[in-house]
């Protein structure tokens, strides 16, 4: 009898550490908030088509970005720069665009996050300051640098070519937003989980000093992180400039607590050592979601802040948790 009970035991030991809550709780937290706008929205449009694809477009920008973070937050590191980057970038962009033209553009909106990335990983790797600290001075320093560029001015992107590539238009029928977002979803995916690199990263987040130990060249991958994600918020300037076709200072000072948000939401810990892509990307497409169904139910934008506040306060709870087991 007492071998029985063992047995019994011993299985449900077993189920319970191949079943983590943690692991699902992105996924079911979507469902529950889909079903949930479902039913009260049901004569608002919200099921609609439409309504739908426009969530699915307008999280773009912040899937991006958070793919870049989920290899920045699973190094043990953080980013609070981003939304400075994306505006940066877009506005480089459309001014070099229409001073030299489509090429010149695009690498001067890649370059400038790619740059600014740079900057903040050389920091944070070879000086040893703390990320935090890098990137809330440089996001501090490239808002004001991105009020300076234009006098505070939108500037018009008059490319077809490129608001066609970044932002409004199409290949087979499927929105260019939507490919960006499905590329960048699978090679982040696939050099996350694949790749020396991301096994690097994670190794880095779990415990930097026994990575070093075994051979990682931990400021490198604290290099490369940082750079990752300023050349991500790059590409989603882009992105905002393509599907406004224009640019402005304002791109992206809104985005960070929503990217911050998805990354924790989808199971990337706070500090370090697991991440998920593809839960991000879950956790983007919720944050959308919710934004969406709060707006039509005529939450106010303060509303709307407290309600994401509560979620990254959970998650946040949830992501420590389970770090500490």
């Amino acid at each position: 009898m007492p071998i029985a009970n063992t047995g019994a035991a011993d299985r449900t030991g077993g189920f319970a550490s191949r079943f983590n809550l943690q692991q699902y709780v992105v996924y079911l937290g979507f469902l529950a908030i889909f079903l949930f706008f479902a039913v009260v929205l049901r004569d608002s449009g919200f099921l609609t088509v439409r309504n739908l694809s426009n969530i699915v477009l307008q999280t773009a920008p912040a899937t991006i970005m958070a793919i870049g973070l989920v290899f920045v937050m699973a190094a043990g590191e953080i980013d609070l720069s981003i939304g400075s980057i994306v505006a940066v970038a877009a506005l480089a962009a459309a001014v070099t665009i229409n001073a030299y033209g489509l090429a010149p553009g695009v690498l001067a909106g890649l370059g400038a996050g790619l740059l600014i990335g740079f900057v903040n990983g050389a920091l944070v790797a070879y000086v040893k300051l703390p990320s935090f600290l890098v990137t809330l001075a440089t996001m501090g320093l490239f808002a004001g640098v991105s009020r300076s560029m234009t006098n505070l001015r939108s500037i018009p992107v008059m490319d077809s070519t490129f608001t066609g590539f970044f932002g409004s238009g199409s290949l087979l029928g499927v929105p260019a937003l939507i490919w960006w977002t499905v590329i960048a979803v699978a090679i982040g995916h696939l050099v996350f989980r694949e790749s020396r690199f991301g096994a690097h990263v994670l190794a880095t987040g779990d415990n930097a000093r026994a990575a070093a130990v075994s051979g990682i060249s931990v400021p490198r991958i604290r290099l490369a992180v940082l750079t990752i994600s300023g050349g991500l918020a790059g590409l989603a300037g882009l992105l905002y400039a393509g599907r406004l076709q224009a640019a402005k200072y304002t791109l992206g000072e809104t985005d960070l607590m929503t990217v911050i948000a998805a990354v924790i939401v989808g199971g990337t810990l706070l500090n370090g050592g697991k991440g998920s892509i593809v839960g991000a990307l879950v956790g983007s497409l919720m944050m959308g979601m919710l934004n969406n169904g709060l707006i039509l139910m005529g939450l106010s934008v303060s509303d709307q802040m407290i309600v994401r506040g509560l979620i990254i306060l959970a998650a946040v709870a949830v992501s420590l948790r389970e770090k500490n087991r």
